[in-house]
């Protein structure tokens, strides 16, 4: 496959998105997989241009962080790292393209943000949807209690009307 027309399903890359300390996060590790270039040499074109690397674009996480990123992830071990690992914003991501200058880097970047921009898109939806629900709550909540109330009304009329039909000892 030409490096051109690497495609990398959304879905790959969505799973490889975490949030962490509120930031939607992608781990190094996982961007080297996708990029296709080992771990080490994607912290190694980072660590040369840290000024291209700021706090909202790159952190490295803590060990308590980490230790609830592999229960997460489900992981037992994490192939020997002895590091607690980067981790790239939205930004940073972006910015990774710059640095690791190869065709493959670029459309992967590309896909992923595209990824990021979906997610966004998707969250802004489900959050009109839920604001006009509960406009819709407030607009018909004392409308259908009054229905239920009637109902309730006509029902109990029903219970005390009856008469019992047969033979009673």
């Amino acid at each position: 496959m030409a490096e051109n027309s690497i495609i990398i399903p959304s879905e790959r890359i969505v799973s490889k998105i975490y949030i962490i300390r509120n930031r939607k996060v992608m781990l190094g590790k996982d961007l080297a997989d996708l990029y296709g270039v080992p771990t080490k040499s994607l912290n190694l074109a980072v660590r040369r241009n840290q000024k291209r690397f700021p706090e909202d674009f790159m952190f490295q996480l803590n060990k308590t962080e980490f230790k609830n990123l592999r229960l997460q992830i489900e992981t037992s071990s994490w192939g020997g790292t002895r590091y607690e690992p980067l981790v790239f914003t939205e930004q940073g991501v972006a910015m990774l393209a710059s640095v690791l200058n190869s065709n493959r880097a670029i459309n992967v970047n590309i896909q992923i943000i595209r990824t990021f921009v979906k997610i966004r898109e998707l969250l802004a939806t489900n959050e009109a949807l839920q604001r006009k629900m509960m406009e819709m709550e407030k607009k018909y909540d004392d409308k259908i209690k009054k229905i239920f109330d009637i109902l309730g009304l006509l029902l109990a009329d029903e219970k005390n009307t009856k008469k019992e039909i047969g033979f009673k000892p």
